[in-house]
């Protein structure tokens, strides 16, 4: 599932190539891809007809664009294989292109969606803590990319967790935008093993674990993401290549970048964590 940095390739490519456009008509074909919107197909066509986009936003993992109707919002679910495809409007659909938003220049927005566990939904929007978010977002942590990230309340939050920390980095009401990857990633740079009890870290440890994952969400940025196959990809249907440089994630077996050790596999929630088992020491009883 894309994580921040993915996500973010995505609005920055929706904020140059959809943003201030108007939505002439819309075309669903696949009812799953809409099925958060509870009015139905044809109410969110409907009522996207006519809007201009005025913002490509984010907050964590979670996508969505703002209109010249300052009360809705149109949140995007990506999923497991959603993408938003900025394409000519009489250039060949996709197979899985389920929602078609045909724009005023004659491009189109496409949401294309192979699995069908993303989609399109408007929501309506509301203030927290001075900030205007759909209503489905209320409820999500700022990100570490976010302006306003308090980097010392995040740590007070995550320290009052009695449980694993890789779960609390996971946990999007605490921190959102880490995923399994970068969880993984950053908790390699800190050395600490995600088994170990959030609770049980010193503020300092818990202080350089946030920022080894702004640090690592930041390098995969600039590589556009993370791509393993052709699901994730930006607006322009382009893979990213952070993959190349992933230190633990995926390599199980192979060296550890840092000290030569073989990165293990565990399972962890119905996933899989990968750690280094010198640099990052298991906590007893695990």
């Amino acid at each position: 599932m894309p994580e921040l940095p993915e996500v973010e390739v995505v609005r920055r490519g929706l904020d140059a190539h959809v943003v201030g456009r108007v939505i002439d008509s819309v075309s669903i074909t696949h009812p799953r891809s809409v099925r958060r919107h509870l009015e139905g197909a044809a109410d969110l066509a409907a009522r996207l007809q006519g809007l201009r986009v005025e913002s490509a936003q984010r907050r964590g993992k979670f996508l969505w664009l703002t209109f010249d109707d300052p009360e809705a919002a149109l949140v995007v679910h990506l999923g497991m294989s959603g993408q938003m495809l900025v394409q000519a409007a009489d250039a060949p659909v996709e197979k899985h292109a389920h929602i078609r938003a045909t724009l005023h220049d004659g491009t189109q927005l496409r949401f294309v969606d192979q699995r069908t566990f993303g989609g399109w939904a408007l929501a309506p929007i509301v203030e927290v803590s001075g900030t205007r978010v759909p209503e489905p977002v209320a409820h999500i942590a700022r990100d570490p990319l976010d302006p306003l990230f308090d980097l010392e309340l995040a740590v007070a939050a995550i320290r009052a967790k009695h449980t694993e920390i890789k779960r609390v980095l996971l946990d999007q009401t605490v921190i959102s935008g880490v995923g399994n990857i970068y969880a993984d990633e950053a908790l390699w740079r800190a050395k600490i093993h995600g088994n170990r009890v959030a609770s049980g870290l010193t503020r300092p440890a818990v202080r350089t674990l946030l920022t080894d994952a702004t640090a690592v969400m930041r390098d995969a940025l600039e590589a556009g993401g993370t791509s393993f196959d052709a699901l994730y990809v930006n607006v322009n249907g382009e893979s990213g290549y952070f993959e190349r440089a992933l230190n633990v994630y995926g390599r199980e077996d192979e060296p550890c970048r840092r000290c030569g050790a073989p990165v293990q596999r565990m399972k962890f929630m119905n996933r899989s964590s990968f750690f280094c088992g010198r640099c990052q020491p298991k906590p007893r009883g695990v």
